[in-house]
């Protein structure tokens, strides 16, 4: 027998945006459901330290911070079931989300945090430093980097904007980039380009992060010329890979309005999207900002916005069996 399990807030995804959801969810009797998906707790679980979450003055571990929030949303009444959702139907009332072992879920409102993974390079020694100089997110691990040599990999705007972020923190900032022109917007370029702490390496690849001190972190990064071959080495404390995120939106594709990018497309200034009881949060809508703390706020928008909307549902309801009577 298939099990089946309903709930009134159904939350796909358990980072800080499904879990804030959840938190809200439960504290207004929704006893929402969590699937977590395929990476429970989300990116911050590969994330060591954390210093900008606001509360603790003290550097705090992504791991245990996930950890809190999930217990905190169990503790006000969320159930967390963990699964790997394979198919969505959305076309009515309750909305069905499938398991890959046949496992159903049904709520009256779907909350969707499934999140954006950065795209690496795929490189064995960047998989080796991540964490120890290598980065996918300046904004977050920039601080770390404080008076040392960074370098920045990529050439649109997420690679502009983190390279002149970086220069609040380093007098010496790299710009790697594989061709010999940026594809990030002009009023970027020329902010770039006129910084005198910056410089560029054109058509350059990264062919190594190089290892090297005690306690091990990294010390260098060998780059190819992709015009001539050669290979050189830059000096650099700190290495962030900025070449793009890919929402997890695969699910929804066909389902739900995507933007151009494939984040999931919702109303200015709120979660909903075009299906109506259907809302997204954190990283899976948003490809500004991009932190722990704003993926909390908008998750706590999808609850209350997934509140009210059950609210005037119920009202409707009520109404028309009250005509009928």
């Amino acid at each position: 027998m298939t099990a089946t399990h309903s709930t009134r807030m159904l939350i796909l995804g358990s980072g800080p945006a499904g879990l804030s959801a959840a938190i809200y969810g439960a504290r207004a009797g929704m006893a929402p459901i969590v699937v977590q998906g395929i990476q429970p707790g989300g990116q911050l679980t590969t994330t060591t330290d954390v210093e900008n979450y606001p509360g603790f003055r003290d550097v705090i571990q992504g791991p245990w911070l996930m950890e809190e929030m999930q217990a905190q949303a169990e503790h006000v009444g969320a159930q967390m079931m963990w699964d790997h959702i394979v198919e969505v139907d959305l076309s009515q009332r309750p909305f069905r989300l499938i398991g890959d072992g046949g496992t159903v879920y049904t709520g009256d409102v779907l909350v969707i945090a499934t999140g954006a993974q950065a795209k690496w390079l795929g490189l064995p020694s960047e998989e080796h430093l991540k964490g120890k100089g290598v980065s996918a997110c300046a904004t977050c691990d920039g601080f770390f980097y404080r008076g040392k040599k960074v370098a920045v990999i990529g050439g649109g705007n997420t690679a502009v904007e983190e390279a002149l972020y970086m220069t609040n923190h380093s007098h010496d900032v790299t710009l790697i980039h594989r061709r010999d022109s940026l594809r990030a917007e002009k009023i970027l370029q020329e902010r770039l380009f006129a910084h005198p702490n910056i410089k560029i390496l054109w058509n350059s690849a990264v062919d190594k992060f190089v290892a090297g001190g005690e306690p091990e972190g990294l010390v260098g990064i060998d780059v190819r010329n992709t015009v001539t071959g050669e290979v050189s080495r830059v000096d650099v404390e700190g290495g962030f890979v900025a070449i793009g995120h890919s929402p997890a939106t695969e699910l929804f594709k066909g389902h739900l309005e995507l933007d151009g990018d494939g984040y999931i497309a919702v109303e200015t200034g709120s979660t909903r999207t075009s299906v109506p009881g259907v809302f997204a949060c954190g990283d899976v809508m948003d490809k500004v900002y991009r932190q722990a703390v704003t993926a909390a706020g908008t998750g706590c928008m999808a609850a209350l916005d997934a509140e009210r909307f059950l609210a005037e549902a119920d009202f409707e309801a009520t109404n028309r069996a009250d005509v009928a009577a």
